[in-house]
């Protein structure tokens, strides 16, 4: 397909944009947030292709009145080289966009990191997990609520859930979702634990699961009948008392077998609705998962479609390796991409996911 075949297929695109600019400044809109905040990522969505193809436009415009001055003046030539290799970047970039994406890369995300096998040594390092997605958040500007913690008592975690999320409504590819999603599967470690006394080096692991925060209400509808709601009282490390009164929740769906605890925040009422979000979005996500694998392999990325229960990468601490078995990655900076340098290594993802989609976009053309 042409450039000019694209600009002309964006048209309706365009159209939509300005419809929803105009949608946008009625104060009406607003009573609805949740619709609101739909809107608005639809069109910071459709900014993008609005820029790509007014860039494209703008360069052909230019090297049709190069070439048409080049007859005139040889020193329009050189001009007109240039231009046609900058109309092919922005023809690229064009098509790059217009491939067809996750819809939820907008999203938030919820991300949950389990101890696995490997006992205190795998809790320590799931709290160093933590720890890298907290400071890989900072650096994207990007906000991060605690919503549940099981600590152990050399301080890691048996399991942790965050809640990241994005600040406004960002284009589909500055998304949460569009950049954790990679981070589903086990992260296997290789150091010498600290109650190591011989030096050996251990391998142990921990789990990931990351989970769009769709807007679920709307999404997932809940039968109260189908909860199992249990209440107890906080704890902290160690299984430490530290609330007198059973403010703890843990909910239990009974169909899925789904369970969800929540003891962070101060009431029985707060935790609940907090496990009640959890939960809806774990639902969301299973059914989302479910709607991908009965749809077309040919569809589906190649990074998205790997086991989210095999080895996803190593954490090599004696060689300050970093390797993720996906995408063939590695690099020697373990100690910096644990301090939040975790950009290269989803970039990897982000690009082998991209090369996937426009070659099925490519196919599909054929």
């Amino acid at each position: 397909m042409s450039s000019s075949d694209e600009l002309q297929a964006v048209e309706p695109l365009l159209t939509e944009y300005h419809e929803l600019e105009q949608l946008l400044s009625d104060p009406n809109l607003h009573n609805d947030q949740a619709r609101a905040r739909q809107v608005g990522r639809r069109y910071a969505e459709l900014g993008q292709v609005v820029r790509a193809a007014e860039e494209l436009r703008r360069v052909e415009e230019d090297l049709a009145a190069a070439r048409e001055l080049a007859d005139e003046d040889a020193s329009f030539a050189e001009e007109a080289t240039e231009l046609a290799a900058r109309r092919e970047e922005a023809h690229q970039r064009l098509l790059r966009i217009l491939a067809p994406r996750d819809p939820d890369d907008a999203c938030d995300v919820i991300l949950e990191i389990k101890a696995g096998e490997g006992g205190d040594e795998s809790a320590l390092f799931a709290a160093d997990l933590a720890r890298m997605y907290l400071r890989y958040a900072e650096q994207k500007g990007w906000s991060v609520t605690e919503m549940s913690a099981n600590h152990t008592d050399m301080g890691g975690y048996k399991d942790i859930t965050l809640a990241i999320r994005a600040k406004g409504n960002p284009a589909p590819e500055d998304g949460v979702w569009a950049h954790l999603k990679y981070e589903g599967g086990v992260h296997r470690v290789q150091r010498v634990p600290v109650t190591e006394s011989q030096g050996r080096i251990h391998t142990s692991a921990a789990g990931v699961m990351v989970m769009p925060e769709l807007e679920v209400d709307d999404e997932v509808e809940i039968d109260m009948n189908d909860l199992r709601i249990d209440v107890y009282r906080s704890s902290g490390p160690g299984g430490q008392s530290v609330n007198t009164t059973d403010s703890a929740v843990r909910i239990t769906h009974v169909p899925t077998g789904i369970v969800v605890s929540m003891q962070n925040e101060k009431s029985q009422i707060q935790n609940r609705a907090a496990a009640l979000r959890v939960l809806k979005t774990r639902l969301a996500a299973e059914a989302k998962a479910q709607r991908e694998a009965e749809a077309s392999a040919q569809r589906l990325s190649q990074v998205r479609t790997v086991d989210r229960s095999e080895r996803i990468r190593t954490y090599n601490y004696p060689e300050n390796r970093i390797a993720d078995h996906r995408t063939g990655f590695k690099a020697y900076n373990l100690d910096q991409v644990l301090e939040g340098s975790l950009e290269p290594v989803i970039q990897s993802a982000i690009e082998a996911d991209e090369a996937a989609r426009l070659a099925a976009a490519g196919a599909g053309k054929k």
